[in-house]
């Protein structure tokens, strides 16, 4: 993703300035896509009809009854997250793929490679990041809540301190196996694929460097991302926003069982809409950012 050479702590930076915008852009998304994966199917009763319906259903249903701002609910957390983990993941790839490669590898560097350098990365990085994202995953999994009865969190500080104080430490890494399966794989479809399809693009006669063919890579990486990762992204979101299941393998047979396969897919268009224009955004800004770098640091 880059042609030249860039600190860890140059790329971290820009990596994390470039996450924490897109989160901000798309997090209402997110929310809505949260509470889509989060909402059980009615068994039985055809009374009860789902609260939400559709993305842009769901974004008006909050609005009304909780506010336009929570909308951006667990935006803090998402910050925390993003800075964290969008650094690290970013930072650490161009590293690894070097490590895997060689450094005096010559040529493009296969597709495969790519893949397992994105796996590894994305692993590491939300190992890290974890509790920031448990944290910004409960926040806003909370609905209006009825007269009398108190809010569960009062705040990102006050989340991470609950949590803790009534769960224990180790809580807030609830989660993680599906988080690390998660966020690998579609770091991988993300990282991997914007890398091979700008390359190849670039390739293409008439095509250069510029915002079109970022907007392009980021959109398929958008896509891959989410047809991979949409089944873990759900058990994941489960899993953090109700402490009720035992484990992984309990949420993912539970929701088999109960709610049917495309369970696994529920909340694919906002995912979509979601991770294809966080990766839009994402990319264009990372690499305006590497170029301001590029141009400050290099051709001064």
């Amino acid at each position: 993703m880059a042609d030249l050479k860039f600190s860890f702590a140059e790329t971290f930076l820009c990596s994390a300035f470039a996450a924490c915008f897109a989160e901000f852009c798309t997090i209402p998304l997110d929310t809505a896509k949260v509470r889509l994966q989060l909402q059980k199917k009615a068994v039985g009763d055809e009374v009860n009809l789902p609260k939400y319906r559709g993305l842009l259903g769901t974004m008006a249903t909050i609005a009304k009854e909780e506010r336009l701002s929570a909308l951006w609910k667990g935006i803090v957390a998402g910050l925390h997250r993003q800075c964290i983990y969008g650094g690290l993941r970013i930072g650490l790839y161009e590293p690894v793929k070097t490590l895997l490669v060689g450094a005096d590898y010559v040529g493009d560097i296969p597709l495969y490679q790519k893949i397992i350098a994105a796996l590894l990365t994305g692993a590491l990085a939300i190992t890290v990041a974890n509790p920031t994202d448990l944290v910004k995953v409960r926040l806003q999994a909370e609905g209006k809540f009825p007269a009398g009865i108190a809010r569960r969190y009062y705040g990102t500080l006050d989340a991470y301190y609950t949590i803790v104080r009534e769960e224990g430490l180790a809580a807030l890494w609830t989660g993680l196996g599906p988080n690390i399966a998660r966020n690998a794989i579609v770091n991988a479809a993300e990282l991997a694929s914007y890398d091979q399809v700008k390359q190849t693009i670039l390739k293409i006669p008439g095509f250069s460097d510029n915002v079109l063919t970022h907007l392009l890579a980021g959109l398929g990486a958008g896509f891959f991302a989410v047809c991979i990762g949409s089944p873990i992204d759900v058990v994941k979101s489960r899993m953090m926003g109700d402490s009720g299941y035992k484990n992984t393998l309990d949420c993912f047979i539970r929701t088999l069982r109960n709610e049917g396969f495309l369970a696994f897919y529920k909340g694919f268009v906002p995912n979509f809409t979601r991770l294809g224009s966080w990766n839009v955004v994402m990319f264009l800004t990372l690499e305006q950012a590497k170029k301001a770098f590029r141009g400050e640091l290099y051709y001064d």
